[in-house]
C-alpha cells in the first residue's frame, strides 16, 4: 500500500488542470490587458504540463517513449515565448496611443 494517495503522474495532472482552470478565470474576467497576458501564459503552461502528463502515461503503459508531445512542448513553449514578447509590444505601443500607461512601466 502506497502511503501517498497520488502517483506522481495524477498529481501532476491535477495542477496542470488547476493552471488551465486559473487561466481561463483570468482570461475571461479579468480587464487589464497585461493581467489577461499573464492569465493566458498561466493557460499555456497547465496545457503543457497536462501534454506532459500524456506522454508519460503512454510510456508507463508500456508503449516505447513517444518523442511527439514532448517535441510539441518544446516547440508550444517557444512560440508561446514568442507570442508573449510580441502581445507585450503591442500593449506597451496601445498604451502609448491611448495615453495611459497600460503596461504599468514608466516613461
Amino acid at each position: 500500500m502506497s502511503l501517498a494517495p497520488f502517483d506522481a503522474a495524477t498529481l501532476f495532472g491535477l495542477m496542470g488542470a488547476i493552471l488551465v482552470g486559473l487561466g481561463l478565470y483570468g482570461v475571461v474576467l479579468l480587464e487589464s490587458f497585461l493581467r489577461r497576458l499573464l492569465a493566458f501564459n498561466l493557460l499555456g503552461g497547465g496545457v503543457f504540463i497536462l501534454f506532459g502528463v500524456v506522454a508519460r502515461r503512454g510510456a508507463g503503459a508500456g508503449f516505447s517513449g513517444d518523442p511527439v508531445p514532448q517535441a510539441l512542448v518544446i516547440t508550444g513553449i517557444v512560440v508561446a515565448f514568442c507570442a508573449t514578447a510580441l502581445a507585450i509590444t503591442l500593449i506597451e505601443r496601445l498604451g502609448e496611443e491611448d495615453g495611459d500607461d497600460a503596461s504599468g512601466g514608466g516613461s
